[in-house]
């Protein structure tokens, strides 16, 4: 993780288990991973995958754009481009994300900027993964593949897609140049 501090995603993460009133071991189930890899990041002793955060907070009904925003929470939050965070995420695992809004934990909807990793540096297998919500996106630059449900569909500069994300889904790059993909995870009512 780049610009946000590990104890602070551990933090966020014992708060929102804690008012579910969950063990760590009945997330950790959830989330398909050891209690102990979940004690890790509660104390901020590791980082995670972002697949592995998602299904965390999957588990525990909360955003992962909440998780990862370090900002504290205002009704309104204007972000100039040169003073929003910073990347998070590991682009050799095929993406990172840049997060465009500070919204609350009980918002319905999540704005990223997803960089899809150019294809010589992407050392992520095909793996697909699942979430809760639905997903749109809007292809901002670049090309991709967008993997759903078994299927690929080719995305362009302009192109948008919207989809269920309890189906296996993932964006592959097609060349090597990144590509940005404006993202928004929306509750599903």
């Amino acid at each position: 993780m780049s610009s946000i501090e590990l104890h602070k995603i551990g933090e966020k993460i014992k708060y929102a288990r804690r008012r579910e009133n969950k063990t760590q071991q009945e997330i950790a189930d959830a989330s398909k991973i050891s209690k102990s890899l979940l004690s890790k990041i509660e104390n901020g002793q590791t980082a995670s995958a972002i697949a592995t955060l998602s299904r965390i907070c999957d588990s525990l009904h909360i955003q992962l754009t909440w998780v990862l925003d370090d900002n504290e929470e205002q009704d309104i939050v204007v972000q100039k481009k040169r003073n929003r965070p910073q990347k998070v995420g590991d682009e050799s695992m095929g993406y990172s994300y840049e997060i465009l809004a500070n919204r609350s934990q009980y918002s319905g909807i999540e704005p990223t900027i997803v960089h899809v990793t150019p294809k010589s540096l992407n050392l992520r297998d095909e793996k697909t993964y699942t979430h809760s919500q639905d997903e749109f996106i809007y292809i901002l630059e670049g090309e991709i593949e967008l993997l759903y449900d078994g299927k690929k569909q080719l995305l362009q500069t302009g192109d948008s897609a919207y989809f269920a994300g309890s189906k296996p889904h993932l964006f592959l790059p097609v060349d090597d140049q990144e590509a940005k993909v404006l993202t928004c995870f929306i509750d599903r009512v």
